[in-house]
Formats: C-alpha cells, structure tokens, sequence
C-alpha cells in the first residue's frame, strides 16, 4: 500500500452559498465515509483561509516570521485528504470523487519513501 495526498485547491473569494455549501458537505462527507469503509482513509481537514498562515523563512542563519500565505494566488490549498491505496490507479480514482464532491481541483501525489 502507498499513501497519496489529495489536495483540495479552491478559489480565493467569498465562500458558496449555505445551500450550495451543505451540498458539497454532505457529498464530501459520504466520500469520505466510503474511504474509511473501504479501509483506505489515513486523514483529512480543511484549511483555515491563507490570511491564518504564518510563513517562516530562513535568512542569513535567521528566521523571520511573516504573516499570511508563502505566495499569494488565484487560488489556495484548502484541504486535504490523505489514502492509503495500492496504487495510482486507486488514489486517482478516490481524488476524482472528491473532485466530484467539493466540486474543485484535485491534486493526486504519493509521499515519498
């Protein structure tokens, strides 16, 4: 078994409605259900928005610790969700439901080792 991360990227800007957010809630939380049925399911959170993160940086034997997320963008990492599946195949077909779930870009990618 190899484990792979499911990295849910979503759009910077005002969340979805209630209606539109229960939906994709409900629908993500069956996914997520049917993995830890399934036996494959290790882990997985949403992010607080990027505005939450603290970046530090090594600099000239220093760290300095700056406010917000490492590079600003069109869109950020707001989840994720980590396998644990025999294969590319299988991990690829768990991330495209989750992408069918939460209705976003999902990055598939083993961990090293």
């Amino acid at each position: 078994m190899t484990q792979y991360l499911l990295s849910v990227y979503q759009p910077d800007g005002p969340i979805p409605e209630p209606d539109v957010l229960a939906g994709i809630e409900r629908d993500v939380t069956a996914v997520n259900d049917d993995m830890r049925s399934a036996g494959v399911w290790v882990f997985s959170n949403g992010l607080l928005p990027p505005s939450s993160a603290t970046v530090l940086r090594p600099r000239d034997g220093e760290v300095l610790v700056t406010d917000g997320p490492f590079a600003e963008g069109k869109e950020h990492l707001g989840g994720f969700t980590i396998v644990d599946v025999p294969d590319l195949d299988a991990a690829l077909e768990w991330g495209r439901r989750v992408a069918l779930a939460t209705t976003l870009p999902i990055e598939v990618r083993p961990f090293a080792g």
